[in-house]
């Protein structure tokens, strides 16, 4: 576990790419710069597209998570 405060939660199980991102993407621009997001998702796409969104546009992963039950969890801190 992490002690960030989540101040956005996203939960896109269920969904497959691009809906993933898509949706994190909208997030993003509600979000405040140092918000942060955390990301559900089942789409094992998102273990590459999500990295390579924050890497990218130049967010913070702060975490990438793969659950017991084989689902990921990311943070995200929206750059400043």
């Amino acid at each position: 576990m992490t002690n960030h405060t989540i101040n956005h939660h996203l939960d896109t199980t269920g969904l497959i790419c691009p809906e993933p991102v898509m949706l994190l993407h909208k997030t993003i621009r509600q979000a405040v710069a140092g918000d942060v997001i955390e990301i559900l998702a089942t789409d094992p796409a998102t273990t590459r597209d999500i990295p390579n969104f924050c890497r990218h546009l130049g967010h913070t992963l702060i975490l990438e998570q793969t659950c017991d039950d084989g689902s990921y969890r990311y943070l995200i801190a929206k750059k400043s």
